[in-house]
């Protein structure tokens, strides 16, 4: 499997973008916690790289929503199971730890749901900053909650 990498700047700084010939498998802001160190070719004309490139700039200009990828994220079937509930949180929504717990049928489990939206791969296109705490305060984010509160402020301005 053949993995490249291309950089994307934005207003939270310059993303790293990961893509196989297939899908879209990560997506890091700086200095996010936890990144594994992955080795990748250069991906300048990647089709899936330079899509996800694009929806990101209409993304942070106002102008997307949603986002219209191939996503392939690796992880255990629970993180998997919470990757994919953090898609259905509507742009400009947010749940709680605990909302998303029972909304995957594991009212018990908020802080397993907080360990696997914490290793969310691609950020961003995945929202793991849509989760919040129980009062609705900023919880930690691997990209610096400074960042978790601009992408969350950016999808509550008109």
């Amino acid at each position: 499997m053949t993995l490249s990498t291309l950089p994307c700047e934005s207003p939270v700084g310059r993303l790293s973008l990961f893509a196989t010939d297939e899908a879209l498998v990560g997506l890091y802001l700086p200095e996010h916690r936890r990144a594994p160190v992955l080795e990748a070719q250069g991906g300048a004309g990647h089709p899936i790289l330079e899509r996800t490139r694009a929806q990101l700039g209409e993304y942070f200009a106002g102008r997307r929503t949603s986002f219209d990828l191939p996503l392939a994220p690796r992880g255990t079937q629970h993180q998997e199971a919470v990757w994919k509930a953090l898609c259905e949180i509507p742009f400009g929504e947010t749940r709680s730890y605990g909302e998303l717990a029972a909304h995957l049928g594991r009212p018990g489990a908020a802080r397993a749901v907080g360990s696997a939206n914490g290793q969310n791969p691609i950020s961003i296109v995945i929202p793991c900053h849509r989760v919040v705490g129980a009062d609705g305060s900023l919880t930690g984010y691997a990209g610096g909650t400074a960042r978790k509160q601009w992408l969350l402020r950016h999808e509550q301005a008109p």
